[in-house]
């Protein structure tokens, strides 16, 4: 039984590697959702049908949105970005299904979601400036405030870790009590709460993203 969300509830081992409930749900999530994206795109053509169209809806939306941004085209930026958005959402969504367990609740997976954005917001600000450009932005507007710069991208990634984790978190203890304290159909307006607080979550974290890649590439100031 698991006792806290900083201590992954291991469901079993490969070899010397244990396997946490949060893993076996982001491997179901991932093969959901690339299962989708097949079916939507396998017979993709000039006259969409609903899968598809619902999948370019989603994807104009989200290049849209990065473009508004960041400030520049935003193809370049969708396989991470998009992608980002998708899974968080839909890992912050299975809490909804009856004993669902959202991944992004415990503290592994919002690690690990930042510390992609951490190196992703590196590779594309040196692919657009070039290393040595990109590595004197952090001696702006001082040389002398190098160590806070430094300071700063990983205070950042914290606290996009923390915020992920802590609200997705708190709603899921939320959840549990309610559910105990007043049975099945009261949580109901809880349920459609927590589906309006994922998404929010999940736009947030990618709009963050987002306007960190942005810095790095010189399109916008932060």
């Amino acid at each position: 039984m698991e006792t806290s969300p900083l201590v992954p509830d291991i469901l079993f081992s490969l070899g010397p590697v244990a396997i946490s409930r949060a893993v076996v749900t982001t491997w179901v999530l991932m093969a959901v959702i690339t299962g989708l994206a097949v079916v939507a795109m396998r017979a993709a053509g000039v006259r969409a049908g609903r899968m598809q169209a619902v999948a370019e809806i989603l994807v104009d939306t989200i290049a849209s949105q990065i473009k508004e941004i960041i400030g520049r085209e935003p193809w370049p930026f969708i396989p991470l970005l998009g992608t980002l958005f998708i899974f968080i959402a839909s890992a912050n969504l299975a809490a909804v299904f009856p004993g669902g367990t959202p991944p992004t609740g415990h503290i592994e997976t919002p690690a690990a979601l930042a510390i992609i954005v951490f190196f992703s917001v590196h590779f594309y600000g040196i692919r657009a400036r070039g290393l040595g450009r990109y590595l004197r932005r952090y001696a702006e507007p001082s040389v002398f405030l190098i160590p806070l710069n430094i300071l700063s991208e990983l205070t950042r990634t914290f606290s996009l870790m923390i915020r992920l984790f802590g609200n997705m978190m708190s709603h899921e203890f939320v959840i549990a009590i309610v559910l105990f304290l007043a049975g099945l159909f009261l949580p109901i307006p809880f349920l459609l709460l927590g589906i309006l607080i994922g998404l929010v979550q999940a736009y947030i974290f990618t709009v963050l993203a987002a306007v960190y890649i942005g810095a790095a590439v010189g399109s916008i100031e932060t």
